[in-house]
């Protein structure tokens, strides 16, 4: 794989495998580091999927991502036992045959010598075309096809090798900024027609309302964006006042 750098802001997917996920054997710790990860990065995770060990789900479901321009991380169902099949899945849904991948197969080779054979020499058996992840921690590599980087599940694993990734492959992109501002004593109802004007004003900021609950109910009225925010959040204060709304700078 070709590393270059990339200084634009990227959404990243996030796809999950695992029954032992959704049955609750296992808790997900994929979504929290991942996004750590891309954030800090100054990229941003923009969707995840929690799967289960199904062909018929995960051909539909990566078919579908393939199609889409966001690269995508996928985590687990990579390993040889007869429920992964995410190997196998990701070739259907890229529309190429599965076959013994000569620098997996390799690799495998020196790890385990003549214990690779018959079962975890499978682990080589990848989508044809696809370009090798390596593995720092037990040299059993991922996989890439189609901006999907396809990474064992263990943590442990996963998270260097998808940093290996993000900083190989797409480099650092422009932090995103937010602001806001506290409203309270007014139904979010009434803030629609408002942000609707400030919608259409500023295409390219993000326009978000989150209410809070509680003991001190109020809404955290502001934006998101990778460009100065100083005019948006003026105009923000502006229509809050052309509507007599109580508000207060949020703190930082």
């Amino acid at each position: 794989m070709n590393a270059t750098q990339e200084t634009t802001q990227i959404r990243f997917g996030l796809i999950v495998i695992g029954d032992e996920v959704l049955n609750g054997a296992r808790t997900d710790a994929h979504l929290a580091a991942f996004k750590s990860r891309i954030q800090s990065r100054g990229h941003e995770l923009a969707w995840n999927w929690l799967l289960p060990d199904d062909p018929e789900v995960l051909v539909a479901h990566l078919r579908f991502s393939m199609g889409r321009p966001d690269p995508v991380f996928v985590c687990g169902g990579i390993g040889a036992t007869p429920d992964d099949h995410t190997r196998d899945c990701a070739a259907q849904a890229a529309g190429v045959a599965l076959s013994r991948h000569p620098e997996a197969a390799r690799l495998l080779e020196e790890k385990f010598g003549a214990e690779v054979y018959p079962n975890r020499i499978l682990m080589a058996d990848l989508p044809e075309g696809c370009d090798l992840v390596p593995n720092p921690i037990n040299r059993i590599p991922g996989f890439s096809l189609r901006r999907h980087w396809f990474l064992p599940g263990f943590p442990t694993m996963a998270w260097p090798m998808a940093e290996w990734v993000l900083d190989g492959v797409f480099g650092r992109g422009e932090r995103l900024r937010e602001a806001a501002l506290v409203v309270r004593g007014v139904p979010e109802s009434r803030l629609i027609p408002l942000m609707c004007r400030l919608g259409e004003s500023f295409p390219s900021l993000k326009l978000f309302s989150l209410p809070h609950m509680g003991e001190d109910p109020h809404i955290l009225l502001g934006f998101r964006g990778h460009e100065d925010l100083t005019t948006a959040m003026a105009a923000l204060r502006q229509e809050l006042e052309r509507e007599s709304m109580r508000y207060s700078e949020q703190n930082p």
